[in-house]
């Protein structure tokens, strides 16, 4: 299971880091221009600390993989991560509409690649915790 920590910890880091294009890949400019202040500000700020937290996860792998998984405290840790990736693979599904990915081959590769992802992590993590 280490190994596994050391590559989530890998795809972690990578999943944070991709967060620095969303501003231009998603157009934000353009589309949030009708938004006022706060809430544009909201979206900048919220997608910054997202991809800090997942950083700091993926940072948390790779420097503390043995401790999570083999001291209570690393299970608990472990257990919540893999709670929350559980909850965001649900939302995969149930918190975003279809029509945003299916028919359009980018989009559904996509949805098809980060769910594999959000089960993956979940998996790892909730047999972690549950051990």
């Amino acid at each position: 299971m280490e190994f596994q920590l050391k590559i989530i910890g890998v795809l972690l880091i990578l999943l944070a880091l991709i967060h620095v294009v969303f501003p231009k890949f998603f157009n934000w400019k353009v589309e949030l221009k009708s938004l006022s202040l706060v809430n544009r500000q909201m979206m900048t700020v919220h997608t910054f600390f997202i991809a800090l937290i997942v950083f700091l996860m993926g940072l948390l792998c790779l420097t503390s993989a043995s401790e999570l998984i083999q001291t209570n405290l690393g299970k608990k840790i472990a257990l919540g991560l893999g709670l929350f990736w559980g909850i965001r693979l649900f939302i995969q599904f149930f918190g975003y509409s279809e029509d945003l990915w299916k028919g359009k081959t980018f989009e559904t590769i996509m949805h098809i690649v980060f769910s594999l992802l959000w089960i993956y992590l979940s998996v790892v993590f909730l047999c972690i915790g549950i051990s």
